[in-house]
C-alpha cells in the first residue's frame, strides 16, 4: 500500500468514526458516572469504591458503594442501595463487614435525619445504623483492632440550650467560609464509638477550636489528630499543629514542632513514629516531616531535595516507604519516597491524572483512578512500582462511545523573562485543515492550581461548539516547583499577564488556522481576576471579541476585607491592605475598567464567601457605566464552587450561560438564546398552518 493511500484510508476511517459520534453536550452531565474513594480490602482481593451519578430530576447527586476483584476476575457489584447516598467505605480489619456513612433513615427519626454510619455484614443482611450523634457524622476510622471507631462530628452550646434570636452573633474575624456559610456555635470534635454497642463517648471537646483527620495508632490505644489549640483559630490563626491523646481521652500530646501549619498524621506501622505535613516557612511549599510518636522530638523531613506539594501521604512496606500524590507539568502523579535513601521518585507516569489511591501492602499492589482528557475516571490496580497496570471499571464506556472527543496537545513557550510555560490547545471537533476557526483561552483559578491533561467537561463543549481552546500554567500555577509558584507575589497582573499573552502570541504563531478576530477569554477567581486584568490591558494586536468572567476578583480593596479568609493576600502584596494599601488598588481590575472595550458576561454565585457576590456587581456596574456591552448572572443558592458541586442544574447552566456569549459574539449569532430565554410555544393558528 502506498504512502498518499494508507493517508486517504486513514481519513476515510477518522471521517466515519467522527459520522457516528456527536458533540458533547452540556447536558451530557447528567449521564456522568463519577468514581471516588477506593479501598482494599484487608486480604487485599476485592476493592470498594464510590460512584456518583445525578438525579436529574431531583436536581441532586447520589452516590452509591460497589465493589470489584483487584484482579478484574468478575464484574463490579452494587453493595449498596438506597434513595439516600452512601458515602466513606472502609473494610473492618477482618474484612467481615463493610462501615459507611448515610443520612438514610431509621425508626425514630424525624423528617431529616443526619448523616451517621452503618454497618453492613458482608456475609448478608441489612445494614444496621451504628451511631446517632446529635449532629451526625463527617467521617470515620476503624481501630486496628476492629472494636471501635474514632468518629468527626460536631457539637456546641446550642446542642443543649437553644438561643432565643435568630441573629448571628461573631466575637471572632473568622465566622464564614465558603463551602459551609455561616458559622454556627458548633465546632468540629472526635468521639470514639463501640461497634459493639454503638455507645459513644466524646473525646475532644471546645468553643475555640476544630478538631479534625484522627488516625489511630497501630495498638488501637492513642489517637492523632489535627487542631489550633493557640486560641486564635478564628481570628486569622493558622498555627494546626499534631496532637496526640488516649482513645479512652485525657491530656494532649504534642507532636509537631512548628510555628506553621502542620496536618495530615499518619502513624507508622511499628508506631514509633508519625509522618506528617507542613510548609515550613509559611506559604512555601508542604514538606513530609517525621516526629517521635513520643512526642518532645524535634521533626525531620523524610526525603531531600522533594521541590513538589504532596497530599494523601500513607505508610507503605511495613515502613519502609511513603507514597503520596501531587501535581506534576500538567499532570498527577504518584509518588514514593524511599525513607533509608531519603528519595522520593515518580511511581506513575504519562500524561493523565492519577489520583484516589490506596496500598495493599498484603499483595504489594496499588489502586488508583486515573482519567484524562477524554476519559473521566476509572479503576487501575498495579504493581506497587506502577508496573503492569489492569483497569478494572469501564465507568462512562457506552455514553462515551458516543461523544465526539478531542484530545489535548501541550504546547511549550517562553514567558515572561524567558521562563518556561506550559501551554495545551485542544481543536475544534471535525478540524479542517484549510479552514479557519475561533479560539478560547482559559485561566485556571487559584493561581495555586494547574491545567494540563486532566478531564474537562467545559472544554469538550467548547471544541463540539467549533471553537478552539487554549490554556496554561502561568507563573503561580503549581506542579513546576515552589520558585515557579511563588513568582507572583508582589507581581499579580505583572509576569503572570505576560506569561499567558506570551502563551496567546505562541498559539497563534504554531496554529495559522487560529482566527485572530475571533478570540475570547473565560476564567474562573484567579483566572477570571486574568480575565478582567486582560480586559482592562490591550496587548499589541490581540483584541478579544468575547469574555466571561466567573466568580471574579474586581477590586482587592473590597475583597480583601470581606471575603472568608479575611487579609488572605498579605503574602502576594507585601503586607495587608493598611501596610500597603496603593499596590492593592494599583492591581485591582476595577481600576483600569475604563480600558474594556470586550462585551463580557459576569457569572457570580449569591453566597460566594471566596470571592464575594460584590465583586461581580462592581465589575458589572462598572463595565455598563464606561458603555461596554455586559450582562451579569446571578445563581441562587451557589457558592465559589459552582461549576464544581453546584446544583447539577446550575452547573450545566452555568456552561450553557458561556456557550450563549460566545456563540453571540464569536460566531456573530444575533439570535443567539440565552439559557433563561422563555421557551417558544408551537403555533397553532390557521394562519401559521
Amino acid at each position: 500500500m502506498t504512502t498518499s493511500l494508507r493517508v486517504a484510508v486513514l481519513l476515510l476511517v477518522s471521517t466515519v468514526a467522527a459520522a457516528q459520534t456527536r458533540p458533547v453536550a452540556a447536558e451530557d452531565y447528567f449521564a456522568f458516572e463519577a468514581l471516588s474513594d477506593p479501598h482494599f480490602s484487608p486480604d487485599g482481593s476485592t476493592i470498594a469504591y464510590v460512584v456518583t451519578t445525578v438525579d436529574q430530576k431531583q436536581n441532586r447527586r447520589r452516590s452509591e458503594i460497589w465493589t470489584v476483584a483487584a484482579d478484574g476476575s468478575r464484574e463490579p457489584m452494587l453493595l449498596t442501595t438506597s434513595p439516600q447516598s452512601s458515602n466513606s467505605p472502609r473494610w473492618s480489619p477482618d474484612g467481615k463487614s463493610m462501615a459507611f456513612v448515610s443520612s438514610r433513615p431509621a425508626a425514630g427519626d424525624g423528617d431529616a435525619p443526619k448523616s451517621q454510619i452503618w454497618l453492613l455484614p458482608l456475609s448478608g443482611g441489612e445494614a444496621r445504623r451504628l451511631t446517632n450523634l446529635t449532629n451526625g457524622v463527617n467521617s470515620f476510622q476503624w481501630s486496628p483492632d476492629g472494636r471501635k471507631l474514632v468518629v468527626v462530628g460536631r457539637s456546641g452550646p446550642s446542642d443543649e440550650a437553644k438561643s432565643p434570636s435568630d441573629v448571628r452573633h461573631y466575637k471572632h474575624s473568622s465566622y464564614k467560609f465558603n463551602d459551609s456559610g455561616w458559622f454556627d456555635d458548633k465546632r468540629t470534635h472526635l468521639w470514639v464509638v463501640d461497634v459493639a454497642n454503638g455507645r459513644s463517648s466524646q473525646l475532644t471537646s471546645g468553643d475555640e477550636w476544630n478538631d479534625s483527620d484522627p488516625q489511630w495508632s497501630p495498638d488501637s490505644q492513642k489517637i492523632a489528630f489535627v487542631s489550633d489549640r493557640t486560641g486564635k483559630a478564628f481570628d486569622e490563626g493558622h498555627n494546626t499543629d499534631v496532637w496526640v491523646i488516649s482513645a479512652t481521652g485525657g491530656s494532649l500530646t504534642k507532636i509537631s514542632d512548628h510555628e506553621e501549619g502542620d496536618s495530615s498524621p499518619r502513624w507508622s506501622p511499628d508506631g514509633q513514629t508519625i509522618a506528617f505535613l507542613s510548609a515550613v516557612p509559611e506559604k512555601s511549599h508542604a514538606r513530609i516531616w517525621l516526629a517521635p510518636a513520643a512526642g518532645g522530638g524535634a521533626s525531620k523531613t523524610a526525603a531531600d531535595n522533594v521541590d513538589l506539594i504532596p497530599s494523601q501521604l500513607r505508610w507503605a512496606e511495613a515502613g519502609k516507604a511513603l507514597f503520596f500524590e501531587t501535581g506534576y507539568r500538567g499532570t498527577s502523579q504518584i509518588f514514593r519516597v524511599d525513607l533509608a535513601a531519603r528519595k522520593a521518585s515518580a511511581v506513575t507516569s504519562g500524561d493523565r491524572t492519577y489520583r484516589a489511591y490506596d496500598v495493599s501492602d498484603k499483595t504489594a499492589k496499588l489502586a488508583y483512578a486515573i482519567n484524562d482528557p477524554t476519559h473521566l475516571d476509572d479503576l487501575y490496580v498495579s504493581d506497587l512500582t506502577g508496573k503492569n497496570p489492569r483497569q478494572v471499571t469501564h465507568l462512562n464506556a457506552a455514553l462515551f462511545k458516543q461523544l465526539n472527543l478531542v484530545s489535548v496537545e501541550r504546547v511549550p513557550y517562553k514567558g515572561a523573562d524567558g521562563w518556561d510555560v506550559d501551554g495545551f490547545l485542544m481543536k475544534p471537533i471535525n478540524w479542517q485543515a484549510g479552514k479557519s476557526y475561533p479560539m478560547i483561552l482559559s485561566i485556571h483559578g487559584g493561581p495555586a492550581g494547574q491545567y494540563g491533561f486532566d478531564w474537562y467537561h467545559e472544554f469538550q463543549v467548547y471544541t463540539s461548539r467549533g471553537w478552539a481552546v487554549f490554556f496554561t500554567n502561568p507563573r503561580g500555577s503549581t506542579g513546576y516547583g515552589e520558585k515557579f509558584e511563588r513568582g507572583i507575589e508582589l507581581n499579580w497582573g505583572g509576569n503572570d499577564y505576560m506569561d499567558v499573552m506570551n502563551g496567546v502570541d505562541a498559539a497563534l504563531a504554531k496554529y495559522s488556522w487560529i482566527d485572530r478576530d475571533r478570540l475570547g477569554v473565560t476564567g474562573g477567581s484567579y483566572g477570571g481576576f486574568m480575565t478582567n486584568w486582560i480586559l482592562g490591558h490591550p496587548y499589541r494586536d490581540v483584541v478579544f471579541k468575547a469574555a466571561v468572567t466567573i466568580r471574579s476578583i474586581s477590586n482587592f480593596v473590597s475583597d480583601d476585607g470581606t471575603r472568608d479568609g479575611a487579609y488572605g493576600h498579605a503574602d502576594d502584596f507585601g503586607g495587608d491592605i493598611f501596610a500597603n494599601y496603593p499596590l492593592y488598588w494599583d492591581r485591582s481590575p476595577l481600576k483600569y475598567v475604563k480600558n474594556v472595550k470586550t462585551p463580557t458576561l459576569v457569572l457570580h454565585s449569591d453566597n460566594d464567601f471566596r470571592v464575594p457576590i460584590e465583586q461581580g456587581e462592581q465589575w458589572f456596574r462598572a463595565l455598563r457605566h464606561f458603555g461596554v456591552e455586559a450582562e451579569i448572572v446571578f445563581f441562587p443558592r451557589e457558592n465559589h464552587n459552582l461549576t464544581r458541586t453546584g446544583e447539577p442544574k446550575h452547573l450545566v447552566e452555568s456552561l450553557n450561560w458561556q456557550v450563549y456569549w460566545f456563540d453571540k459574539y464569536l460566531n456573530g449569532n444575533a439570535n443567539a438564546q440565552p439559557p433563561d430565554a422563555p421557551a417558544r410555544k408551537a403555533s397553532t393558528s390557521n394562519q401559521d398552518r
